[in-house]
């Protein structure tokens, strides 16, 4: 393989959910950059159609695709619509995700069961839904978002769906590895830490304590987990497949 092309992304198709910002819209422009074709698959049509458009001003082909990745059927014609659009699909980062901070004693069904469904459920969803399309080619990047939550319990504040979700993203990754690594399809996780992003920065009386905590002594941003994004959908990472990164300051070494 040529050095020089190992995080190439030129020729390949992919879609992100959660796309149009925060972590996704970074993974959304670095993917362009590499030379990929993207879909932005959001709840915000707005901020979609947004991203899409400063994907097409890099060169590459965008798209904004509404879908609530906790419909099995909207996030098949959501995958259809991608396919129909790129021909194909080579990686799906499924990155869409909420949090919700209330204890345990007090936490409503309602709210435990839409973290879990948009967290966990719709990572599954998204990845069959993807994999079907890469099992029948014979090749495939998933890439999906878990957390250090899953490794980790945070404090000061309350997360425990949040947690159990992120846990589960860890073993559905590796559950999906196993049972797709003979069809040529690949799946690995990431695991961030206390990232800059609006879903954070609204917590912002816990950040001096999250930052405090962090060896490095602050919160990371969108941009530093790009890098690991594109090795894990370039054909440069063939042989990782079952991984969690963990990109988190050094949260977890302490």
């Amino acid at each position: 393989m040529n050095t020089i092309n190992l995080f190439s992304l030129v020729g390949k198709k992919a879609f992100i959910t959660g796309g149009a910002q925060g972590i996704g819209k970074s993974a959304a422009l670095a993917f362009a950059d590499a030379g990929a074709d993207v879909a932005i698959v959001d709840v915000d049509m707005g901020k979609a159609e947004g991203t899409a458009a400063e994907l097409r001003a890099k060169g590459v082909r965008s798209m904004a695709v509404r879908c609530d990745v906790t419909d099995p059927a909207d996030v098949d014609s959501m995958v259809g619509r991608v396919v129909e659009e790129f021909g194909t699909i080579d990686i799906a980062f499924n990155n869409a995700g909420i949090c919700v901070n209330e204890s345990a004693e007090t936490m409503s069904f309602e709210s435990w069961k839409r973290v879990l469904d948009i967290n966990l459920t719709g990572i599954f969803l998204t990845a069959r839904a993807a994999g079907r399309v890469m099992i029948a080619k014979g090749s495939g990047s998933i890439i999906n978002t878990a957390s250090m939550s899953g490794h980790i319990v945070n404090q000061p504040q309350p997360q425990c769906a949040y947690n159990a979700s992120k846990a589960g993203v860890i073993l559905l990754t590796k559950s999906l590895a196993v049972e797709w690594a003979h069809f040529g399809v690949r799946v690995n996780s990431i695991s961030p830490g206390y990232i800059g992003t609006a879903m954070t920065l609204k917590a912002s009386q816990w950040i001096p304590s999250w930052e405090a905590a962090t060896p490095q002594r602050r919160m990371g941003k969108p941009e530093e987990l790009v890098s690991a994004l594109i090795y894990l959908a370039a054909d440069s990472s063939g042989f990782t497949t079952g991984t969690d990164l963990v990109i988190d300051g050094g949260f977890t070494c302490v």
